[in-house]
């Protein structure tokens, strides 16, 4: 089982739409991304580890799939209407990430 995370870091300024991300985007990228896409989880940063700091990502999705070729093979073909809608919601340019989930 492999995980791809998109991170979006915290930055002063920049624009994130919490409500289109959940009510729109991500409803977009499970459709696209279905029936490989196993399960999505998404985060909203609240706080850094200091108390008094602010969190080091603004928000973190998490996409769990069978394998990196699934994820691929999904996204390939989906890729366009995901990242064309990336401009609707932030202007922070993604982190992405490809893990294998060693403990569930």
């Amino acid at each position: 089982m492999i995980k791809v995370s998109v991170l979006y870091p915290q930055k002063t300024g920049a624009k994130f739409d919490m409500d289109y991300y959940c009510d729109s985007h991500m409803p977009l990228v499970q459709s696209k991304l279905k029936p490989a896409l196993k399960g999505v989880a998404v985060d909203k940063g609240l706080a850094g580890g200091a108390p008094g700091t602010p969190p080091s990502y603004v928000a973190m999705c998490h996409l769990w799939f069978d394998s990196v070729a699934a994820f691929e093979r999904a996204f390939e073909s989906s890729a366009d209407a995901i990242m064309s809608d990336i401009p609707n919601y932030t202007d922070i340019e993604p982190i992405v990430q490809i893990s294998e989930v060693m403990i569930d």
